[in-house]
């Protein structure tokens, strides 16, 4: 079997899909896309491409060496998320190829369902409470949420009052039996967030998400001293060398993304990693179904699994939602805030080929916004 063609097709609301096809005609589907920087994604795996047409699909961690190590200069987003793309897809042909999940290929599912949880607020988080309660009410045991927008480089008594407020109004909603995290998104300073924690942590947060920006991590290891609240990083590292210090500084939950970080095969062996530190793994994806489908391949069998993102109904969904691209919703159908586990080889999904290419004629352009603090200087989002 040869790997005869590569595609790529960039989908609303801010996706960007590859198909691998074979000659023996099994054709596989991943995900790899950097939010705001698709084309670029794009023309990495134009590039990639080169080298795998005519490849056998099934000598998968070959080729992940020769992609991320290949071309001398290594690292980085953009490369990292073109491989997790392809390794996805090349782990779709091999299930369908032996006729097995991808879980299963990994060694077997260590549990029957995923945990899942829902996103709430969005990048200026406001109103909660109407929010939570529907999610409440379609069974999720768990919400995520932003702490703050646009944030001072030192906050305020303000700011730092309605951070508490909000998770204070989600944490009397859910009550003591559900969980909430709290995603800080890079945009608190490391004294910030200290100041920010020690609020928190009587109202008991699953975890607290990017505390710091990802080049601050070696200030990490202050902050975890400083706090009996869970630290949660990683949807902006992409491998394990990057996972290591943080995960050395004590962070709790690891959080790579499918899609980012070397794709299955690069998580599948950063979770192991985290394990040696007594971390749980969290995977980052407020993605596509592509993406979904890959992360949950890894959380059936990952022993040190938590809790998977996923982003139905996220607010960055304006013109196409998770489940617009499926020949088939049921692998995405959530039962008790909990995603069942599936026998269908591959990746599991079904993808609506017809779907996503009328998607791509259209296209986007989607990029994230640029905020400023009320003095004109640039802002974290």
């Amino acid at each position: 079997m040869k790997i005869t063609r590569i595609e790529t097709f960039a989908v609303p609301p801010r996706w960007l899909f590859c198909r691998v096809e074979t000659d023996d005609g099994v054709v596989g589907w991943g995900e790899p896309v950097v939010e705001g920087r698709a084309e670029v994604v794009r023309a990495a795996i134009d590039v990639l491409a080169e080298y795998l047409i005519g490849k056998d699909p099934l000598r998968i961690q070959d080729h992940w060496q020769v992609l991320t190590k290949g071309g001398f200069y290594r690292g980085g987003p953009v490369l990292s998320s073109a491989v997790a793309g392809l390794d996805q897809a090349l782990w779709d042909i091999a299930g369908k190829t032996y006729g097995a999940p991808v879980h299963a290929l990994l060694g077997g599912p260590v549990r029957d369902r995923v945990r899942v949880y829902a996103w709430v607020g969005g990048d200026e988080p406001a109103e909660l409470t109407e929010q939570i309660t529907a999610q409440v009410e379609a069974g999720f045991t768990a919400v995520k949420m932003n702490g703050a927008g646009a944030t001072s480089p030192v906050a305020t008594a303000a700011e730092t009052a309605a951070v508490v407020d909000r998770v204070a109004a989600a944490r009397e909603v859910l009550g003591p039996d559900r969980d909430v995290a709290v995603d800080f998104h890079g945009r608190f300073t490391a004294a910030s967030s200290r100041r920010v924690l020690a609020e928190l942590a009587a109202l008991h947060p699953l975890f607290v998400e990017e505390p710091v920006v990802p080049e601050h991590s070696h200030l990490l290891p202050g902050l975890v001293a400083a706090t009996p609240v869970p630290l949660a990083t990683g949807e902006r590292l992409y491998g394990r060398t990057e996972f290591l210090p943080v995960l050395a500084a004590g962070i709790a939950v690891a959080q790579p993304d499918l899609s980012h970080a070397g794709g299955i095969s690069e998580v599948h062996r950063i979770a192991s990693l985290a394990e040696t530190y007594g971390a749980q793994l969290a995977p980052h994806c407020p993605l596509g179904p592509i993406a979904l489908a890959a992360s949950l391949q890894v959380a059936f069998a990952t022993p040190n699994f938590l809790i998977q993102e996923q982003s139905r109904g996220i607010h960055y969904n304006k013109d196409a939602d998770l489940l617009s691209y499926l020949v088939d919703p049921e692998p995405f159908r959530f039962v008790d805030g909990h995603a069942p586990r599936g026998d269908a080889p591959g990746l599991g999904i079904t993808i609506d080929e017809a779907a996503v290419r009328e998607a791509d004629r259209t296209g986007h352009t989607w990029r994230n916004p640029v905020w400023r603090h009320p003095d004109g200087s640039f802002a974290e989002w």
